[in-house]
């Protein structure tokens, strides 16, 4: 299987961290993919290996201890992990979500204390914003942080947090008043606060070893010094980050379309039938010609935002359409992809079947498509 992409990277660094990238993911990431996915493992040493190779700090400031790369390349990079492997794809895009949090709001004092640990890989981190009946619809949190001299004393359940009870550290967000707009606050949470646990890995239909649980807290102490800025500013902190969010959904996404197309082409170049390749027959170039453009328009959509991101302009819509695109590219090239590898690709035996399953997810979380759409028809008439 090929996976060579073409690309227009902005200086001979960045080619060089791709370069870094697709020999990790080739060498080391690749080949645990079957076994580890299913068995649901965590992949806690893919992570430790991204960590020191310095792939999870790219788009952070180089004075804070990151690779001042461009989101763009941050993106690309985000692409070929997920290429290779979704799970860590998906993984790493949250764990830079929860370090942007810090990174962007944080004072300089809890700056300086914890990024280095989240940008080094020392740490992993989670983002604890869902709850069981606050979706798309975080004015819906219930989760109570209530001051007690100190600290905050912590209340709630959270759903769906990617990383689960294998984090190191939660970005949590919590109800500090009944405001319907500053009544959600950010904190910092390391793994071992006393009255945190976790619920069952959920038994999810892809991404098996991006585990997926609840995290519960139950009279959990908060030290005052862990809350992020403001309070009562969370609802911004978590709106302002899930824009980038949405490009590191929409990088995976690519990648998982990317992977799809390329085993697709492999197998074409190679099934005989009729005393040819499948993929002599022009019904079959068609189709392989139509998943190309999917991912191409895919890629192209995550890097407009990217780059409006880079120069200091309003992305938002732009992340929300590439969020859409992408995802929904995602799930058409891997359902053509087990068109093309026919009954072999409706089996476990190929690879394409549980990339089918990868994909669906990603329509899904970072906000759904149908939320995705919203955005953009509310700023378009704004």
């Amino acid at each position: 299987m090929t996976t060579t992409v073409d690309r227009l990277l902005p200086s001979e660094d960045a080619e060089a961290l791709l370069a870094l990238t697709r020999e990790i993911c080739t060498r080391e990431l690749a080949p645990q993919v079957p076994a580890m996915e299913e068995k649901s493992e965590f992949p806690e040493a893919a992570y430790r290996l991204l960590g020191r190779s310095g792939l999870l700090s790219l788009p952070f400031d180089e004075e804070q201890g990151g690779g001042g790369q461009p989101y763009e390349v941050y993106l690309q990079v985000i692409e070929e992990i997920a290429t290779a492997w979704p799970s860590v794809g998906v993984g790493t895009s949250v764990h830079s979500l929860t370090a942007n949090v810090v990174a962007t709001n944080a004072a300089d004092a809890m700056r300086e204390q914890w990024l280095p640990r989240l940008l080094s890989g020392d740490w992993l981190g989670a983002y604890c914003l869902s709850e069981p009946q606050a979706g798309s619809d975080v004015s819906g949190i219930r989760t109570r942080a209530v001051r007690d001299g100190d600290h905050y004393v912590v209340n709630g359940t959270k759903q769906w947090i990617s990383n689960g009870s294998c984090a190191d550290y939660y970005i949590l967000f919590a109800r500090t008043s009944d405001d319907a707009k500053r009544g959600l606050s950010a904190f910092l949470v390391p793994a071992d606060t006393p009255g945190m646990s976790f619920g069952a890995p959920e038994k999810k239909m892809g991404l098996a070893c991006d585990v997926t649980t609840q995290v519960i807290f139950e009279d959990a102490r908060i030290p005052a010094g862990q809350l992020i800025g403001e309070e009562g500013a969370g609802m911004r902190y978590a709106l302002g980050a899930l824009d980038a969010g949405r490009l590191g959904i929409a990088a995976c996404a690519t990648g998982i379309a990317q992977a799809a197309l390329a085993h697709a082409v492999t197998y074409a170049g190679e099934r005989q039938q009729f005393g040819r390749s499948i993929g002599d027959f022009q019904g079959m170039q068609f189709l392989l010609a139509d998943m190309a453009a999917e991912v191409e328009r895919a890629r192209a959509t995550y890097l407009l935002a990217a780059r409006l991101k880079d120069a200091g302009r309003p992305f938002s819509r732009q992340a929300s359409i590439a969020k859409l695109t992408a995802t929904d590219a995602a799930m058409r090239v891997t359902t053509d992809a087990v068109q093309v590898l026919g009954g072999n690709g409706y089996t476990r035996e190929y690879p394409v079947e549980r990339l089918f399953r990868d994909a669906k997810v990603t329509q899904i979380f970072e906000g759904t498509n149908q939320i995705q759409r919203m955005v953009i028809g509310r700023d378009l008439l704004r």
